[in-house]
């Protein structure tokens, strides 16, 4: 059993612990409001964007996949863009796209990862770290969350856009977690490139009989769309795990509050049972040495 020294220098430690949790639960709510704040306001553009693409893409499918962003190839080089943070202490939230990534790779391209075709672009420095112990790392993107902002998750948009573009890789897949609610994200993977005809909005019936002027032409309102709404897309990813890493993060923080707090009942409950043992321990020797003091005489 341990000393009470011992028990005591456990319930301070766990007590300073319980205090910086507490600080960082306080820290990941400030920050998730503003995250969540930006992704509301990002996600209905981001559709707009798409609904607009499909409603210029009606009747002729193939303005949604022309140009050279649109090319479907023989997959035999694949680019994987995984989504984490830059730091831990979020529960699973990173582990998860580290499992989604590893388990989309062994379903999907068992055969190309076997012949090392298979390369992963790190957006966060966890991933970063992670994949390069494992030799799939291309791409260097750990300051993408320093300074959120769409202009420096575009230099690696741009990137994966250049490479695809360039025959580098055939096919490019985006991991990452969609934002919920505080205690849910979701991991959504995506086929970034080549890009997929957009769906047709619901109301394609009513929108498909309004009479359009294009200028410029369609074509070209398309091809200069595509470009925009890959980067949006990707931002969109980033600005969705930036909200789910700060939920996971707030969630992690609170079970620990919790957790330490049980933890401190049980100590002290501990730590009183051992000194009413040690108070019992004296009065019994007292009273023993009385009564051998009393008995010598």
């Amino acid at each position: 059993m341990a000393s009470l020294k011992e028990v005591r220098g456990r319930i301070q430690s766990v007590s300073s612990t319980q205090q910086i949790t507490k600080a960082m639960k306080m820290v990941a709510a400030a920050k998730l409001r503003r995250a969540q704040d930006n992704i509301m306001r990002m996600r209905p553009y981001a559709q707009r964007l798409n609904s607009i693409l499909a409603n210029l893409s009606q009747g002729n499918a193939e303005d949604s996949v022309t140009g050279e962003y649109g090319v479907v190839r023989e997959v035999r080089r694949v680019l994987i863009i995984a989504v984490t943070s830059d730091r831990g202490l979020a529960g699973a939230f990173n582990s998860n796209i580290f499992k989604a990534t590893n388990a989309l790779i062994q379903e999907r391209y068992a055969d190309l990862a076997a012949a090392g075709n298979v390369r992963v672009m790190a957006i966060g420095r966890k991933a970063h770290d992670y994949f390069g112990r494992r030799g799939l790392l291309v791409g260097n993107h750990t300051n993408v969350f320093t300074n959120l902002s769409f202009d420096t998750v575009r230099v690696a948009a741009e990137e994966a856009m250049d490479a695809f573009r360039a025959g580098q890789y055939d096919q490019v897949v985006l991991v990452y977690n969609e934002f919920k609610n505080v205690a849910t994200q979701i991991i959504r993977t995506e086929q970034l490139l080549p890009i997929l005809p957009p769906e047709a909005p619901a109301n394609a019936a009513t929108t498909s009989n309004l009479d359009y002027i294009f200028e410029p032409s369609k074509e070209e309102i398309v091809l200069t769309l595509i470009p925009t709404s890959l980067k949006i897309q990707l931002y969109k990813a980033v600005l969705e795990s930036n909200a789910s890493e700060h939920g996971a993060r707030m969630t992690a923080m609170d079970k620990a509050t919790e957790n330490a707090g049980e933890l401190l009942k049980a100590l002290k409950l501990t730590y009183n049972r051992g000194r009413q043992a040690a108070i019992t321990n004296e009065i019994l020797e007292i009273v023993g040495g009385a009564e051998a003091l009393a008995a010598s005489r």
